[in-house]
């Protein structure tokens, strides 16, 4: 049994250093540094995050779940006070172990009060130029990105079509899938691949099914979830939404989710009320992103697995 840390000190002391970067970062912004509980009430809906929850005992009388991220009490905090704060934090994901994930990882997450998603990812933009040096940038909307490489318009194709179009490109067997099953395939299967070049690259205006906690609008006659992802050097790095704000309409999402996970044969989750009555009560118009820091000091180092810039990955936890 192997008892020593995976990460050198070398890579030790790089994390350290970019800790200190991204507090500085913050603090010449005036945002403040909250915290919030790892184990909390109520786990995500999403039927493709699944958390670690943890068990009743002696003190905790009903199951709890170790965050995905600390969106839910962050956004709690901006309803009441609203400011701009951010979090650096643990969070943990049941998924894969590998290369670019361990299930106990940490997240920045940050909330801009004020800003929508275009504006949050020019300030991501400087926060990565920060801690990486000058990389080159480029934006594309999903929509642009598919007619671009595959030649088809991701928002007007059936799902028929998507899916033919992801068996001319991927082996998936006797699949069966719906429509964003299909567009995730192609996007990373097809799309993702693309982008591996030097610098960042954001995409932007997801299909509305695929909002998650982002507003849905109206853009060129198509109905888009204001959120975005960035890729930096071909590494998916970050997640942002432009806030959606209406309590009942996310109350109906994560019913959706539930519905999807038995159909799916998944367990269902419980809502997040407490997060349903800041909305009620009021969220201040605004964004928020969350970043990979693993990945983030990958990126700055030159590290290309995920396990060597952990110093207990989750083998030697």
């Amino acid at each position: 049994m192997d008892w020593r840390p995976a990460a050198s000190l070398e890579l030790i002391r790089a994390r350290a250093s970019l800790l200190r970067q991204l507090r500085h970062f913050f603090a010449a912004r005036d945002i403040l540094e909250v915290e919030t509980p790892l184990l909390c009430g109520a786990g995500v809906t999403d039927p493709v995050i699944e958390p670690l929850v943890v068990e009743r005992g002696s003190l905790v009388r009903q199951a709890r779940y170790l965050q995905t991220s600390p969106e839910y009490a962050m956004k709690r905090l901006l309803a009441r006070d609203g400011l701009a704060i951010y979090q650096l934090a643990r969070a943990f994901r049941d998924g894969e172990a590998g290369v670019r994930h361990n299930p106990e990882f940490t997240l920045l997450e940050w909330y801009r009060p004020g800003l929508d998603h275009h504006e949050l990812m020019a300030e991501v933009a400087e926060l990565v130029r920060h801690c990486l040096g000058e990389r080159p940038l480029r934006k594309f909307s999903y929509r642009q990105l598919f007619r671009e490489y595959l030649q088809v318009d991701a928002f007007a194709a059936s799902p028929d079509e998507l899916e033919s179009l992801v068996r001319a490109h991927i082996d998936v067997g006797a699949m069966a899938g719906d429509r964003d099953l299909w567009l995730d395939l192609l996007m990373s299967h097809v799309i993702e691949p693309r982008l591996a070049q030097p610098g960042m690259v954001f995409v932007y205006d997801y299909p509305a099914s695929q909002a998650a906690l982002a507003r849905v609008v109206e853009v060129d006659g198509v109905a888009v979830g204001q959120r975005f992802e960035l890729y930096v050097d071909g590494m998916e790095l970050a997640n942002g939404y432009f806030e959606l704000l209406d309590a009942g309409e996310q109350r109906r999402r994560f019913e959706r989710d539930n519905a999807r996970r038995r159909e799916h044969g998944q367990p269902e989750r419980p809502l997040d009320e407490k997060l349903l009555a800041a909305l009620e009560h009021g969220l201040p118009p605004c964004s928020g992103v969350a970043l990979g820091v693993d990945r983030l000091l990958m990126l700055a180092t030159g590290v290309g697995d995920i396990r060597k810039v952990l110093a207990f990955d989750w083998h030697r936890a």
